[in-house]
């Protein structure tokens, strides 16, 4: 059965996935040292870059296995907020978004799609959890659905118990203040089986795997 899957969530030890003020010069909202040594490079594979393979690499290359569709929330794609202005803009990504699947933005301002010759299309939907996951799927067409975050929207579909599998990275620093993925998510960690693995780099990695 094709599952709801999260990837390469970055978290600080007090749980924090993003900072608060997202703007075009700080897209994590300044908790940018979530993100210090992420190598993106690997998101499509480890036979895609000519680098050492680490832990921490392999598992960052999980991200895009078996994925046929992908939802964000709105703060993902651009900074702007309310009505979209006519700036422009496609995402923070320029010409070649590393998607290469269907992705489902979730907004409650409508937007005409943008589609990219790499296979990368964004669709602009405004529902619920359990509404835009549908046309996730349906978009799939029977592969897994990625739940890019931010982390208010993963919490939202945690909470909506929508969420088979979590990849989290606990960075180890505190950010004191921004978006948190455990604000009212009391006792979610019962609905899942979780195993954590140390990295040498610092990192630990847990995987929660839906009961």
């Amino acid at each position: 059965m094709p599952r709801t899957r999260v990837h390469n969530l970055n978290i600080s030890l007090d749980g924090y996935a993003a900072g608060e003020h997202v703007t075009v010069d700080a897209p994590i909202g300044g908790a940018e040292r979530l993100f210090a040594g992420f190598d993106g490079r690997f998101i499509h594979g480890i036979d895609k870059v000519d680098a050492a393979v680490t832990l921490d690499r392999a598992l960052t290359s999980m991200w895009g296995q078996g994925i046929g569709a992908e939802i964000m929330g709105r703060r993902k794609f651009g900074p702007q907020v309310g009505d979209w202005p006519d700036d422009g803009w496609r995402g923070w990504w320029g010409d070649e978004p590393p998607f290469r699947t269907p992705v489902f933005v979730m907004t409650h301002h409508p937007r005409p799609p943008i589609d990219f010759p790499n296979g990368t299309s964004f669709r602009f939907v405004d529902g619920s959890p359990h509404e835009v996951l549908r046309l996730a799927q349906e978009a799939a067409d029977g592969r897994d659905v990625r739940l890019g975050g931010g982390p208010s929207t993963v919490r939202q579909f945690l909470q909506a118990d929508l969420v088979d599998f979590m990849h989290l990275v606990i960075v180890p620093i505190t950010l004191g203040r921004g978006v948190s993925l455990w604000e009212g998510a009391d006792g979610i960690q019962d609905r899942f089986t979780v195993e954590s693995v140390a990295s040498p780099s610092g990192l630990v990695h847990q995987f929660w795997n839906k009961n």
